[in-house]
């Protein structure tokens, strides 16, 4: 189960053993895009366990082989959406764990001289207030993107929403802590700062770069 933070409220921070081991991996520079890939979608479909933890169910009476009985579903329209592009890696481990869940897209690229976010592409289902939105980006860097990818599900709807990252930055978390108070964020590690760059160090790099073999 993951911690919440004691400097960071509403920040619920990954240590299971299996998860930073795999983090580990995922930082070193010398492993491949295609073990990148890998760990991505498993440290995903791993932390999705507890990022549903409270969410909404429903009793439903079914009838095993033997006899009736009832059982527990979840209620609702669950929804995930990434940020283009690296948050798709992260995606495809969610979705593994839980395919019936909707696809919402959001594309954000950051201006490297302004380091704020531009969108060209907004891909929403129409009904977001129909369950939960799990919004997926697998940096939380300077919360510029993350800030204006909220916005963008706010304004189609999305009353029950929450943040999956892999690795976040205090400066980004504080970004989000300005507009979005109580949004819980679940994510591997909370890192030491960003660098003149905007990024985050120690990190893992650009992880889209690093997920399709662009660097």
């Amino acid at each position: 189960m993951p911690a919440p933070d004691p400097d960071h409220p509403h920040v619920l921070v990954f240590d299971h053993p299996l998860i930073q081991h795999k983090l580990t991996w995922l930082r070193e520079k010398s492993t491949s895009s295609r073990a990148f890939r890998a760990l991505m979608y498993q440290i995903a479909g791993l932390m999705v366990f507890e990022v549903t933890r409270r969410f909404p169910t429903e009793p439903v009476e079914i009838e095993t082989p033997l006899e009736g009985t009832t059982g527990t579903r979840l209620r609702g329209t669950i929804t995930v959406v990434p940020v283009l592009r690296a948050g798709l890696g992260m995606a495809e481990g969610v979705m593994e764990v839980m395919p019936e869940a909707r696809v919402g897209h959001l594309g954000l690229a950051r201006d490297e001289r302004t380091l704020l976010p531009k969108a060209y592409l907004n891909k929403l289902p129409r009904d977001l207030d129909a369950g939960p939105v799990i919004l997926v980006d697998p940096m939380l860097a300077t919360g510029g993107s993350a800030v204006a990818a909220m916005a963008m599900l706010r304004e189609a709807g999305a009353t029950d929403l929450r943040l999956m990252c892999l690795v976040a930055a205090p400066e980004g978390i504080a970004r989000i802590r300005a507009v979005e108070p109580e949004l819980p964020i679940y994510t591997a590690a909370i890192d030491r700062k960003l660098n003149e760059r905007g990024f985050i160090v120690p990190g893992l790099g650009d992880a889209g770069d690093r997920l399709y073999g662009t660097v």
